[in-house]
């Protein structure tokens, strides 16, 4: 007798290959860390446990898959694909952005370097918390909701969003405010992820949050298109769709404008990286809605993959 509850025998097999690949290739061209281990070993425990949590395991794939693309951007670092922008974006920056003072013109950034306090570094550092959180709980609750279908919108266009974004990087690679404030405007290959102003936010509650987060960067010169800016903008439109409650809605909002701000604030990315940012989310929806789910091939397979969910 078969019991419904486990994979069938063809999946176990797709599966334990495919992960198996996953951390042999890892190995090779990155090396394997912790989180390697765990992302891989929950995916298994979700898989096998039972139908439920299968069905979970292959919800959770956009985000999984996003995740590794990130990771794997160190396989070919973007500045040898393409010369990075450092001064070029600095001036556009100032040109069209700068503040005036006296006889000096200061990019925003610069400006928020010279004028901070501990009240907007504690909001800063709370507000660039949620950038990745809060949409994948957001998409974690459409899907407990049995929202699937809309949970799959939300989440293949999070992840289709990603791609565009890392596209740009190798498109364009361009450095974050704070490198020409460390580095000028000499390219340093390899150089390490900073805090930035976040760097601020740990001091203040003596802790190493944003430290241990940049320290683990995968991609320095990736300010245009600004991701961080992008996604919020991705959760709030499809919150909006889903009809979702208007306190979630201006709360998503809210922690919206404030990761824009705190992009800026905390020297991370320029004025152009956000707005470019923002453009990317909207293209990626737009694309998304209005061309792929109208591309028979594509729908048919976002037909099959609703099914095996729901």
């Amino acid at each position: 007798m078969i019991n419904k509850n486990l994979p069938t025998a063809r999946e176990s097999v797709s599966v334990i290959i495919i992960i198996a690949l996953f951390i042999l290739l890892t190995a090779l061209f990155i090396g394997l860390r912790p989180e390697h281990f765990f992302m891989a070993g929950a995916f298994l425990i979700l898989f096998f446990a039972g139908k439920a949590s299968r069905k979970l395991a292959v919800a959770l794939l956009p985000f999984i898959i996003f995740g590794i693309s990130y990771d794997w951007m160190r396989i070919c670092p973007n500045y040898e694909v393409n010369p990075i922008d450092i001064k070029g974006l600095y001036m556009a920056e100032k040109s069209l952005f700068g503040i005036s003072l006296g006889s000096t013109v200061l990019t925003p950034n610069e400006f928020f370097a010279l004028h901070h306090c501990s009240f907007a570094d504690f909001f800063a550092g709370l507000f660039y918390l949620c950038w990745v959180p809060v949409p994948i709980l957001f998409g974690l609750w459409l899907y407990i909701k049995q929202h699937r279908e809309m949970y799959l919108h939300f989440s293949m266009v999070f992840l289709f969003v990603n791609l565009i974004g890392f596209a740009g990087y190798y498109i364009h690679p361009a450095a974050p405010p704070w490198y020409v404030m460390h580095y000028g405007f000499d390219p340093v290959l390899n150089t390490p992820g900073n805090v930035g102003g976040l760097g601020r936010f740990d001091e203040l509650l003596g802790c190493n949050i944003f430290h241990s987060i940049y320290g683990r960067n995968a991609n320095v010169f990736a300010a245009i298109p600004s991701l961080h800016a992008a996604y919020m903008v991705i959760a709030l439109a499809y919150a909006i769709m889903d009809r979702s409650k208007k306190f979630l809605i201006g709360l998503f909002a809210v922690i919206m404008v404030g990761i824009w701000w705190t992009a800026i604030y905390a020297g991370h990315h320029y004025v152009i990286d956000v707005l470019l940012g923002i453009g990317c989310a909207l293209v990626g929806i737009f694309v998304f809605e209005k061309v792929l789910m109208k591309w028979s091939v594509f729908n048919k397979f976002f037909a099959r993959y609703s099914s095996y969910i729901k």
